[in-house]
């Protein structure tokens, strides 16, 4: 981070702009004032100013892309100023799939002016009303004394815009789950979607498992989804008597959803497959206070690392554990983000404020890795993950999102199932393009390598009725009378006009870390690409100095 800004935000950097001691990025909350690193300001009518730089913090300049807006103040506008200032709303809350950030306060440049408590008590008016106009409401997040060349107190005030869901086009990001066993992954779900605390005995885990066997063990062995929804004023709407998944989908106007994974190691191929599979975009890596990094832990680091998925850590189970004992642990993972193979910089949280701030730079730089420390029995600090899942933004831009939806249709089949008067359903995710009721799609590959026509009837994301499916978005299709036996996972439904085709030979490079036993040509592998998860035969080395080069045949299904 840099020191200017963990100067605005009240965190306490070295003098060039490093991590704080340790190399943590650790922001003090709302009462912390004063930036280390700058030389001593002069005294003013009397007032000491030797805690502040001479020259006044600046955030980078502003972006013309993105969701976050600079705004000096918004004092009594012109109709005509006032209609632009909502047409570039409207421009930033598409940018953030509905939702900005606004910086009350700052010039475009960056540099933190601040304003009196009457111009900002204005400001805030005009947003306000900018939000009603297109269907949004605000927050503020958190506000800052800024020290610029005035005798009166001047602040900044940094404001959410969420807009309110309006076609079911809510903001739905989705978070993958792992950690080793037994570190309270499901747990710390079930307290998160139903907002009671566990009883020490995983109670609140129960609801999540699919099978008998798991609740009899406790174990998680197949992949399971909850949702955690936010309104657009950032509180949770999950929490009422006997709300359904349709109702907590209505109201929201954020989605998180969670995407739990099994943490023993012979489940490892179904952790693997949700990575590859549901496309996440981030995930949250649980590690139990009182064992460390153990079990699956690092494998399951290694994982996101190598498939370049972002993530933040939890260190649960603090209820059970002496502070020294937390500390240690906290010190453990620091010591392997900062090592050569991830290169991560770890962000202490331990305040709201600091929560705020890991939202923005999580989103802002792959190297922030945030980490939360909390109990699911006792509940301390877990207002501070919601916070964060609250604020944290879409990790793609509006660009990117916008060119997937302008590709031919492509829908990766994860699930199968059957259900009475419907028909046959699948589930999975849109890769790209459109996907409307009523559409031609072709799927496929079958045994011999042939593409079925087929229909989509209907559509549901999160158990609701929805027209029309956009590309990143998870969902299930009704295919009517269609043949069930026809169809298998990782199958793919696409549009006829991508004529797609097969193959069974590929070349590929692999990087071997590990191995039990000798890799050669015969070898037996299983090959992960997105959806598809499928054996293969090593026919081919081409030995490298440092990659090794193979040609694969795949096996038949």
């Amino acid at each position: 981070m840099d020191s200017r800004v963990s100067e605005l935000f009240g965190g306490c950097c070295r003098p060039g702009g490093g991590p704080a001691v340790g190399g943590t990025l650790k922001a003090r909350g709302a009462g912390g004032g004063s930036s280390c690193g700058g030389p001593k300001g002069k005294k003013k009518n009397g007032r000491n100013r030797g805690s502040k730089a001479n020259n006044p913090p600046y955030l980078p300049p502003e972006a013309e892309d993105g969701n976050i807006e600079y705004k000096l103040k918004l004092v009594n506008p012109s109709q005509y100023r006032f209609e632009h200032l909502v047409t570039q709303m409207k421009w930033r809350l598409q940018e953030g799939r509905g939702e900005a950030v606004y910086q009350i306060g700052v010039e475009d440049n960056g540099l933190l002016v601040g304003l009196a408590e009457e111009e900002m008590r204005a400001s805030l008016k005009t947003l306000h009303r900018m939000a009603e106009k297109v269907g949004a409401d605000i927050t503020v997040l958190r506000e800052r004394e800024v020290d610029y060349d005035s005798d009166t107190p001047r602040k900044i005030t940094e404001v959410l815009v969420r807009k309110v869901p309006d076609n079911q086009q809510f903001l739905d990001l989705r978070v993958a789950v792992l950690g080793n066993v037994d570190s309270g992954k499901s747990t710390l779900l079930g307290v998160l979607t139903q907002g009671e605390l566990d009883n020490g005995r995983g109670r609140a885990r129960l609801n999540l498992f699919r099978h008998l066997h798991e609740i009899q063990s406790g174990r998680t062995s197949s992949i399971s989804f909850e949702i955690l929804g936010f309104n657009s004023k950032g509180e949770v709407v999950n929490y009422s008597d006997s709300r359904t998944a349709e109702e907590i989908c209505e109201s929201s106007s954020k989605m998180i959803t969670f995407i739990d994974l099994a943490g023993h190691h012979k489940y490892l191929h179904t952790t693997i497959f949700g990575l590859t599979s549901y496309c996440p975009d981030c995930a949250l890596l649980l590690v139990s206070a009182n064992t460390g990094i153990a079990g699956t832990t690092r494998e399951h680091l290694g994982l996101a690392l190598a498939l370049k998925v972002p993530f933040f850590i939890v260190v649960s189970k603090v209820d059970l554990c002496a502070k020294t004992t937390v500390e240690r642990t906290v010190r453990q993972l620091e010591r392997v983000l900062k090592q050569p193979g991830c290169h991560k910089v770890p962000m202490l949280v331990t305040s709201e404020d600091d929560a705020v701030t890991a939202a923005q730079q999580f989103a802002q730089s792959p190297n922030i890795t945030p980490i939360f420390t909390l109990s699911s029995v006792s509940g301390e600090s877990l207002d501070l993950l919601k916070v964060f899942l609250n604020i944290l933004p879409p990790l793609t831009n509006s660009k990117e999102q916008e060119e997937l939806m302008q590709q031919l249709t492509e829908f990766q089949v994860d699930e199968i199932y059957t259900v009475p008067e419907v028909g046959t359903v699948v589930g999975g995710t849109l890769s790209s393009g459109i996907c409307r009721e009523g559409d031609q799609l072709v799927v496929g590959p079958t045994d011999d390598g042939c593409f079925l026509e087929l229909r989509v009837c209907s559509i549901q994301r999160n158990r609701s009725a929805c027209r029309v499916l956009r590309a990143g978005q998870a969902a299930t299709l009704a295919l009517g009378d269609f043949d069930r036996s026809l169809l298998r996972k990782g199958m793919v439904m696409v549009s006829p006009e991508m004529n797609p085709t097969i193959c069974s030979v590929f070349e590929a490079e692999i990087v071997l870390l590990f191995h039990a036993t000798t890799f050669r040509r015969g070898f037996q592998v299983t090959v992960h690409v997105g959806n598809v998860r499928q054996t293969a035969v090593v026919e081919k080395i081409h030995a490298k100095l440092l990659i090794n080069c193979y040609e694969g045949r795949l096996q038949s299904p």
